[in-house]
């Protein structure tokens, strides 16, 4: 009689051990509607530190940096290449799966084109620039999840170099 009860038990404990270990249904990942790309400034631009093998200086303006309730980082990229010239990106990055979204591009006269069906990319093929991977190893990201915005403009200050 003993034993029964014994092996009862450990089957009791052995079924709750593996219910226990079965991972949860998560509801499925939805991105908010993006908001339409933010007004920025040239002149108080974060810099991001980037390979030297980059020309081009890079800045995140920190009056357009958010953190959205679907854990988008969603901010303003400006780049200045050697001639002067200036281009931005609103962009957004997915810190849990380590992915970039281009929503909208802007040349030098300010005026932004939006992306028709922008596409999640992996930070790490964001061709011609690696600024994305930099932005969100630089504070964008705290690993894979997304920092609340005052501690991503906190982290990206603190990891800059001189920035003209």
């Amino acid at each position: 009689m003993e034993f029964k009860y014994v092996f009862g038990l450990c089957l009791v404990l052995a079924i709750g051990s593996v219910r226990a270990q079965t991972p949860v249904d998560a509801p499925e990942w939805i991105e908010e509607k993006e908001p339409p790309p933010p007004s920025y400034s040239k002149d108080r631009l974060i810099p991001i530190d980037m390979p030297s093998y980059v020309t081009q200086r890079v800045g995140v303006d920190p009056d357009t940096i958010t953190v959205g309730a679907d854990g988008v980082v969603r901010y303003v990229v400006v780049m200045r290449n050697t001639s002067g010239s200036v281009s931005a990106a609103y962009e957004g990055i997915l810190c849990s799966n380590g992915e970039v979204k281009t929503y909208a591009r802007s040349g030098g006269a300010g005026k932004w084109m939006v992306v028709e069906q922008p596409q999640w990319k992996p930070l790490t093929d964001n061709v011609p620039s690696r600024h994305a991977n930099a932005i969100a190893k630089q504070g964008g990201c705290d690993g894979r999840t997304a920092s609340r915005r005052e501690d991503t403009i906190r982290a990206l200050q603190r990891s800059h170099k001189a920035y003209d």
